[in-house]
């Protein structure tokens, strides 16, 4: 019997993680019956009540298990690290608030049955705000544009990934993942299934204005040349008006020496043109000092606080201590660069 194992990522979703869980464990009493599944929750230090809850349901259900982190780390690396995790055949990817409809797995895995790898959702709609849609859409046009990688359009990482794909997640040893654009340039063939995206169930989403700014230049810096070479055109350009004004105002001068007045306006205009222009690309280029910094450094993607329900499968205390799992999956030291808590180097 092949197994599914769905991967949801949680943050301060207390009122959500019940209602998921039995949601997906519906879908496959009801439609996937011949398949075998387990549920991988992990938490992101959540502040509210989500962790335990997420303790009541390990308790009734055995194959809800979960992962408890320090602390924070990120939108990115959080669920990234529970993909390397999952023992699955497949993994399905997917959000915890119901924004990501769990009637969307039977359709995965009938196209991963029909030999697609990689099976995602493309949100054709959002019921979120329609400007913040719109303005969705315009970045991920321009992105696309700008990427030499042919990046996805509406995609959030919502979606079924082969067990080959997840093999090829283990060995990029990348501390930053962006795995919008991991599918995108190192995916295999995938199949493409539009979706309306619902409101969140419940609670209030965590994405606010600096998080979304962090993924958008996370995809500039990882998958585009355009800041780089903005800069150096951008450059190029002020120096030949800077030069061409020059003349200009030298030649002026040597022609009408007693009646023309340059004045400091002109100056001093140019002086915060050209100020405000390098500030600019010294931040732009400051963005791809950060990405290769965080990248050199290999810090873990994740250190976990605590596991449940993982033991007998290869992948419990044993080895969160560096001990080499069953099934080819790597201990999370050597996978995902993630001890535990009072692990020894």
């Amino acid at each position: 019997m092949k197994k599914i194992s769905v991967v949801i990522p949680c943050y301060n979703e207390e009122e959500n993680v019940g209602p998921i869980t039995e949601a997906v464990g519906e879908i496959f009493r009801r439609e996937l019956p011949t398949y075998d599944y387990e549920i991988l929750l992990i938490d992101n230090d959540s502040q509210d009540g989500t962790r335990s809850r997420i303790r009541e349901l390990c308790r009734e259900n055995r194959r809800i298990k979960a992962i408890f982190n320090a602390k924070n780390f990120g939108q990115f690396n959080s669920p990234y690290y529970a993909m390397l995790q999952s023992d699955g055949d497949a993994t399905v990817l997917m959000a915890a608030d119901f924004q990501d409809p769990p009637s969307m797995i039977p359709q995965y895995v009938r196209a991963w049955e029909e030999g697609y790898r990689i099976a995602v959702g493309i949100k054709t709609h959002s019921e979120e705000k329609p400007l913040m849609y719109w303005l969705r859409s315009q970045y991920y046009k321009w992105i696309r544009r700008l990427s030499e990688v042919d990046q996805i359009e509406h995609f959030t990482g919502f979606g079924l990934y082969d067990r080959s794909f997840i093999r090829v997640l283990r060995k990029l040893d990348d501390p930053t993942p962006f795995l919008r654009g991991i599918v995108a340039e190192l995916g295999y063939r995938r199949k493409e299934i539009p979706y309306d995206q619902p409101r969140r169930r419940a609670g209030k989403t965590s994405n606010n204005f600096y998080k979304l700014y962090d993924a958008g230049m996370l995809s500039v810096t990882s998958y585009t040349k355009f800041g780089l070479r903005l800069a150096t055109f951008v450059g190029m350009l002020t120096m030949m008006v800077s030069l061409i004004i020059a003349l200009v105002y030298l030649v002026m001068k040597l022609l009408y020496w007693d009646r023309f007045q340059a004045g400091l306006v002109p100056l001093l205009v140019g002086m915060l043109f050209l100020g405000s222009v390098i500030i600019f690309f010294i931040g732009m280029m400051g963005e791809y000092i950060l990405t290769i910094n965080q990248r050199v450094m290999h810090r873990p993607l994740v250190v976990e606080e605590e596991r449940l329900n993982f033991e007998g499968d290869g992948r419990g205390s044993d080895q969160a201590a560096g001990t080499e799992p069953s099934d080819g999956a790597k201990s999370a030291s050597e996978q995902a660069h993630a001890p535990t808590l009072g692990e020894k180097e």
